[in-house]
């Protein structure tokens, strides 16, 4: 967070260890659609901008190298009736009932044929999903994780990546939040407790040397 007195006191506590790389790796981006995307919508922040840029990176390098890609959108039915008390809370979900464009990806980063989709209804890409189970099936072992929102929706699906058998880490310029100051708080509690972070060039540079062994099975 910036004081190294928090830092040191975490450490001290047993905080901050880090769970590595592995080498089986796959990109999940998280709820890069236009709701957050498009001024006109009561989620976007111009912070994602930079997020959007970061992301494309690391996406081009996991395609180049043939890494599985798992994009996750969010969507609703007519009423929200299966957003149960989420979306009693964020009122701000109607965004993603049917039939509103702004659950659409964004047209400047679009899943392929051979990425992965993911709708969910929740801000974990795993509750209530078949993820873990098709990833662990594809011999998956480390998630890069990009997206938004730091504090929600990351930091939700981080949390679960390690709980479900991951290891999860947070490309630091491929997420972000309203603010810097709630980014950056909720970056050191996941570094802290539940995930590995690093920057773009570094995890660009793991995908391009990583050398895969085969997944039990193949």
């Amino acid at each position: 967070m910036g004081d190294p007195s928090v830092d040191e006191d975490y450490r001290k506590a047993g905080f901050s260890g880090s769970v590595g790389l592995g080498e089986r790796p796959a990109v999940l981006v998280v709820d890069l659609v236009r709701a957050y995307l498009d001024p006109g919508s009561p989620l976007f922040s111009p912070r994602y901008e930079t997020v959007l840029d970061a992301t494309k990176a690391l996406v081009a390098t996991a395609r180049e190298r043939r890494y599985p890609v798992v994009f996750t959108g969010v969507s609703y039915r007519q009423g929200g009736v299966d957003g149960g008390y989420f979306w009693q809370k964020v009122p701000s979900l109607q965004v993603f009932e049917e039939g509103s464009e702004l659950r659409d990806f964004d047209e400047r980063l679009q899943p392929e044929a051979t990425d992965l989709i993911i709708m969910k209804q929740y801000a974990s890409a795993f509750f209530g999903t078949s993820l873990a189970t098709t990833l662990h099936v594809m011999g998956v072992d480390t998630l890069l994780i990009a997206g938004v929102s730091t504090s929600g929706c990351v930091r939700a699906s981080a949390l679960d990546a390690l709980q479900s058998g991951f290891r999860p880490t947070i490309v630091r310029e491929a997420v972000g939040d309203r603010t810097e100051e709630v980014h950056q708080a909720n970056l050191f509690d996941l570094e802290a407790k539940y995930a590995d972070l690093c920057s773009l060039p570094a995890a660009c540079t793991y995908l391009a040397q990583v050398t895969p062994t085969p997944a039990a099975g193949h």
